[in-house]
């Protein structure tokens, strides 16, 4: 692939991660925008970059920015940036790709679907990313940008795109908010969080060979309330989390039923 111009508009986990595999890939990131200095600097320190806190300042002539920012701050960066020229995209899961319409001729969404971390390094080979853009060609050259990072990048619609969000949000946000339920109910019993890791890795590896229906045990799924009402009664001290574990639980039991 012929060395792109890229600018990132936004420091934060996915920017940190994005800009990093592009680095990898000997891509030219050659500035990198954030409202704050220190993580304007960071991230641009890391890709020998140049960084800016002002919208400005951001360059005119790259092929590509990305814009990896909080959905909330999308809309009053875009109408900022006065550069017509390169390929514009977001990376938001749930917002449409008009969000350029009005101010972009060349325009899309660079969707990698993965939770990520600024300390954590990801490999972007098995990471799906899905792509639209306002054009043939300019889908096509964000295919090529994306097969150079993924193995699976994928042509996806934004109402597509949003229910994919919202489907890892069940997957990933929820289920590691369980992950600090059980962390609390441990620490309070003196017990160690790493206790459960190989429940949770084998939890994990089921959905490779089992459809989550097909992999689900537990008390829930056969609704024990013998066992229900125990776990009920240890929760008493934690009233949302025992409305939480009520509700769940007969949600998993009703997906169970036949032809629920």
């Amino acid at each position: 692939m012929e060395k792109l111009k890229i600018v990132f508009i936004g420091a934060g986990n996915l920017a940190t991660q994005v800009a990093l595999a592009f680095h990898r890939q000997e891509q030219f990131v050659c500035q990198v925008y954030s409202r704050t200095e220190e993580s304007a600097k960071s991230l641009a320190t890391l890709c020998n970059a140049e960084s800016t806190t002002d919208l400005s300042a951001i360059i005119d002539d790259a092929d590509l920015y990305i814009y990896a920012i909080k959905d909330a701050a999308l809309s009053e960066i875009i109408p900022q940036i006065k550069t017509r020229n390169g390929l514009h995209v977001h990376t938001a899961g749930s917002l449409p790709i008009t969000s350029f319409k009005e101010y972009q001729d060349n325009y899309g969404v660079f969707y990698p679907f993965q939770t990520f971390s600024k300390q954590r390094p990801v490999d972007f080979i098995r990471i799906p990313i899905l792509i639209e853009a306002n054009t043939e060609a300019n889908t096509l050259i964000l295919e090529n940008i994306g097969k150079n990072l993924s193995q699976q990048v994928i042509r996806c619609s934004s109402k597509q795109r949003k229910s994919v969000h919202l489907s890892g949000v069940f997957a990933c946000n929820f289920t590691n908010h369980m992950y600090a339920i059980a962390a609390k109910i441990l620490t309070d019993a003196n017990m160690p969080f790493e206790v459960l890791q190989a429940l949770i890795d084998e939890t994990s590896a089921k959905t490779h060979q089992l459809a989550p229906l097909d992999a689900q045990t537990g008390p829930a799924i056969r609704y024990d309330r013998n066992i229900i009402d125990k776990h009920l009664e240890a929760l008493k001290d934690m009233p949302n989390e025992c409305n939480l574990y009520e509700a769940i639980s007969k949600n998993i039991y009703e997906y169970g039923k036949p032809n629920s």
